[in-house]
C-alpha cells in the first residue's frame, strides 16, 4: 500500500501559452529524482502535457489556473510518482466526450481529440473526476 508523500511540490499555472512546459520541466525533474527511466520520464511528460493543454482549453476556469502536486509516494523507498492536476472550471461530462476513432480523425479538419486517450496510455492509473466545480484529473506512474 502507497501512503507517506517522500517528496512533493505543488504549482499554480496561470493559463498562459506554454505553462504546460513549466509543467512538464517539473513533472521531469520530480521523475529523475526517483531515477526512472527515459521511456517512463517521457510518458510522464507527454501525459502532464496533455492534461495541462485540456484544461487550459476546456475548463473556462474563471480564475485562469490550473493546480498541479506532484507527490513520490512510498513507505520508506519511492514506489510511484502521483500526478494531480486541477482546475475550478464548468467540468465536463464523460458521456459527452466521443471516443477518437483514427480513420474520422484522418479524413477531418481537426485532428484534436486524442488527450483522454493519450493519459490512459501513457500512465499506470488516471482517475478523473469531473463536475460544475471543476475537474480534478490524478495520475501515477509506478517506479
Amino acid at each position: 500500500m502507497v501512503s507517506q508523500p517522500l517528496r512533493e511540490v505543488t504549482l499554480t499555472l496561470p493559463m498562459l501559452p506554454d505553462m504546460e512546459i513549466a509543467a512538464s520541466k517539473t513533472a521531469t525533474a520530480m521523475a529523475e529524482f526517483v531515477q526512472m527511466s527515459a521511456d517512463k520520464i517521457d510518458e510522464i511528460r507527454m501525459a502532464v502535457v496533455e492534461a495541462c493543454i485540456n484544461a487550459f482549453e476546456h475548463s473556462q476556469a474563471t480564475d485562469r489556473k490550473v493546480y498541479i502536486t506532484y507527490a513520490v509516494l512510498g513507505d520508506e523507498e519511492p514506489e510511484k510518482l502521483q500526478i494531480t492536476l486541477s482546475d475550478t472550471g464548468v467540468g465536463f461530462r464523460f458521456e459527452d466526450v466521443a471516443e477518437p476513432r483514427i480513420e474520422e480523425k484522418l479524413r477531418a479538419a481537426r485532428k484534436r481529440g486524442w488527450g483522454l486517450k493519450i493519459i490512459r496510455g501513457l500512465m499506470d492509473e488516471v482517475d478523473i473526476q469531473s463536475n460544475a466545480q471543476g475537474t480534478r484529473i490524478v495520475m501515477s506512474k509506478y517506479c
